[in-house]
């Protein structure tokens, strides 16, 4: 059965098809992206402006043809973050529907926490027992612990990498006191939510999902992408810090220049390596490793598990 997730995210609109039956591991087909960065396109009053909705709407209708000629049987269209918290959110659905006839199903933060936990605890096996799992988005952080395919604890926070950085980053690079603000403010906001996880014990493994940590793994010198998705890339607590302190005083046109940084991703980097380094260091995870399934491969799965149990 060809499958395709929608995934209107903060950063990109990104349509994800794959061949997928269940009890078996989706095979990705096909791949469609377009970078809107909804989350920089907030007015004043917190909602996505007229050009923002406009451009969505056009690009949910691009999506939708290529969904077509790929031979896609079912849609799975969902948004994160930046629609969720959209000062306009019912208005903003209502405009793709009527218009793509897509009606988006807005994931809530917590949520979005437990299907990309269920995507590394797959992805992963029941071996890594008790799994902690960070996920840094465009929009938000999430964060869970588990043992089992559903976390025991889930959160989400207002910490991700385009909203940083289109909030509190303007500089070009960054002027120093913005950069010690925002560290301040990021790390004070995870502590607020570290003993939820931490009474529950200590964790026998750790995994960062998301282009962010990827790319801060890849900068750090893990294995690249070409080399496969089985190889083990990981990040170290030490290198996350040393890269840290390189990003903040280094121009974006020297950020795209590193290994592994997109065009599109070079400007958030440094928030985003300001979210690792305060999750890792106040968990008190000195490395962990990066998982290539993350939130979209969590949304197939729980759709392959319903058909599987209906």
């Amino acid at each position: 059965m060809r499958l395709g997730v929608l995934d209107v995210g903060s950063n990109t609109v990104h349509l994800l098809v794959v061949d997928a039956h269940p009890g078996a591991r989706p095979l990705p087909a096909y791949s469609h992206k377009t970078e809107l960065r909804l989350a920089e396109l907030l007015d004043g009053q917190g909602a996505i402006g007229p050009d923002g909705v406009d451009r969505l709407v056009a690009t949910v209708r691009e999506a939708m043809v290529v969904a077509e000629d790929q031979g896609v049987a079912d849609l799975l269209p969902f948004a994160t973050s930046a629609v969720r918290e959209a000062a306009n959110a019912d208005e903003v659905l209502r405009r793709v529907a009527l218009e793509t006839g897509v009606e988006l199903r807005v994931v809530s933060g917590p949520d979005e926490a437990r299907l990309t936990f269920l995507a590394a605890r797959r992805w992963l096996g029941w071996s890594s027992g008790r799994l902690l799992m960070f996920d840094i988005g465009g929009g938000s952080l999430e964060i869970a612990f588990g043992v089992d395919e559903e976390p025991d604890a889930a959160v989400s926070l207002p910490l991700g990498a385009g909203r940083l950085t289109s909030g509190r980053l303007p500089g070009d690079p960054p002027d120093p006191a913005d950069v010690r603000a925002l560290r301040r403010d990021v790390r004070s906001q995870v502590a607020d939510v570290v003993r939820d996880f931490t009474r529950l014990g200590r964790p026998d493994r750790v995994v960062g999902t998301s282009k962010t940590f990827k790319q801060l793994a890849r900068m750090a010198g893990a294995a690249r992408s070409a080399d496969g998705l089985y190889v083990r890339r990981e990040l170290s607590r030490e290198d996350l810090r040393t890269w840290g302190q390189k990003l903040a005083v280094m121009p974006v046109r020297e950020r795209m220049l590193l290994p592994g940084v997109s065009e599109g991703r070079a400007q958030q980097l440094l928030a985003g390596a300001l979210v690792a380094e305060a999750a890792m260091d106040l968990f008190g995870v000195e490395v962990l490793e990066v998982c290539p399934w993350a939130l979209r491969e969590g949304v197939i799965l729980r759709q392959l598990d319903g058909m599987r149990s209906a």
